[in-house]
């Protein structure tokens, strides 16, 4: 593919004003990384062709699991300044040679679709980038910290990301400023106007805020919790007979026993009474509406398949899975050594941290069908939290 519109996405840097030993840009906020945030935003708009990231080479791992699932290229690796490694994504967009690129901050991960709009228009007048009217008086302080100069803020613009430029220009111009020695600019605008290229100014976004310090992220969540104000709690019921067999499947995880479980897929009836706990918030059915047992191709299935199509559901209406609670009753066997394996195995198939998830295991005491080891049960709950729509 040649032409079109392209966007680097830079996620090089190491995030240390944050606090902690995790590069912000790798952290979450309300429940989703800053990466995955920024990276849906660009490959989610239908008039971005391709999404190029650059990372710091020791992140590979934690890339691949922000970005798994998304539509991305490969990403390549970054050099010591913001500069360098906005060339390494120019360079391996080469081969591609878009018409119009975007380079933006990973750690802006509230990127609007009209923002991204906006971009590629004024991208096509050669070089543009967003910007805010200035709303403050701004003075200009001398080494005394006595006011030197008061600032026409008619004037005075805040500068944002996604900049755009037409490809082909800016990256002669980073070429010729590397070459030049020059590694000092601190965002692609400024490089252009040294290499002499006319930059325009299109309308920014309040909201698209850069996350920088411990504050930014916590003012970031309130704000995306607060338009998640719909919270909705779904339960579900799960039973299945033993049968012959060696092991049974609960929360994903292969536990040995000496008997197994009938059923059409592979019977965890703790991931399947958790699928009817989310699709029960949402109002959206149960596990037999969306998987029906008629269908062959559901015969022995995984189920962390049915699991993570009910977080998805739930991610598409522009929620978030708040907690997950599962009872399991059972004479046997046993789950106090599998119980912490299941915690963390639901916790990724939902894609949520292990505290959001609560697990508990108890017998019937001897009484019934549980207690005559014909079979098990798992009760649970599950609880989201989706925006408020408007009927």
């Amino acid at each position: 593919m040649t032409g079109g519109v392209a966007a680097v996405v830079v996620a090089g840097g190491r995030g240390t004003r944050v606090g902690g030993d995790l590069p912000k840009q790798y952290r979450s906020v309300a429940g989703t990384t800053v990466l995955r945030r920024t990276l849906t935003a660009f490959t989610s708009h239908p008039g971005i062709a391709a999404v190029q990231p650059v990372i710091h080479p020791d992140d590979e791992g934690r890339f691949a699991e922000a970005a798994a699932g998304l539509a991305v290229l490969r990403p390549a690796h970054g050099g010591a300044t913001r500069q360098a490694s906005v060339l390494a994504g120019l360079e391996a967009l080469a081969d591609r040679a878009p018409d119009i690129v975007l380079v933006h901050d990973a750690a802006r991960p509230f990127a609007s679709p009209a923002l991204l709009d906006r971009a590629i228009a004024a991208g096509r007048t050669g070089a543009a980038i967003p910007g805010l009217a200035v709303s403050d008086t701004v003075k200009v302080v001398d080494g005394a910290g006595r006011v030197a100069e008061t600032l026409d803020r008619n004037r005075l613009r805040t500068v944002q990301t996604p900049q755009a430029f037409v490809y082909p220009a800016l990256l002669a111009a980073h070429r010729r400023a590397a070459a030049a020695g020059r590694h000092d600019f601190t965002d692609d605008a400024a490089l252009a106007e040294w290499a002499g290229l006319s930059v325009a100014v299109f309308e920014g976004e309040p909201g698209n805020v850069k996350l920088t310090t411990a504050d930014d992220f916590r003012r970031s969540e309130a704000e995306l919790l607060a338009g998640l104000g719909d919270v909705r709690v779904g339960s579900g019921y799960d039973v299945h007979a033993f049968t012959e067999g060696d092991h049974v499947w609960l929360g994903g995880v292969k536990v040995p026993h000496t008997q197994g479980v009938s059923g059409h897929s592979d019977a965890d009836v703790v991931l399947h009474a958790l699928v009817d706990a989310v699709l029960g918030a949402l109002a959206e059915g149960d596990i037999g509406v969306h998987f029906p047992p008629s269908d062959p191709q559901w015969k022995g299935a995984s189920s962390d398949r049915f699991l993570a199509y009910a977080v998805e559901r739930v991610k598409a209406r522009g929620g978030l899975i708040a907690h997950l609670d599962v009872a399991v009753v059972c004479e046997a066997p046993r789950l106090g050594l599998h119980r912490e394996a299941m915690r963390a195995r639901i916790a990724e198939i939902a894609g949520v941290s292990i505290d959001r998830v609560g697990l508990q295991a108890t017998t019937s005491e001897k009484m019934g069908f549980i207690g005559r080891s014909e079979g098990l049960v798992a009760y649970a709950t599950a609880t989201v939290r989706l925006p408020w729509a408007t009927p």
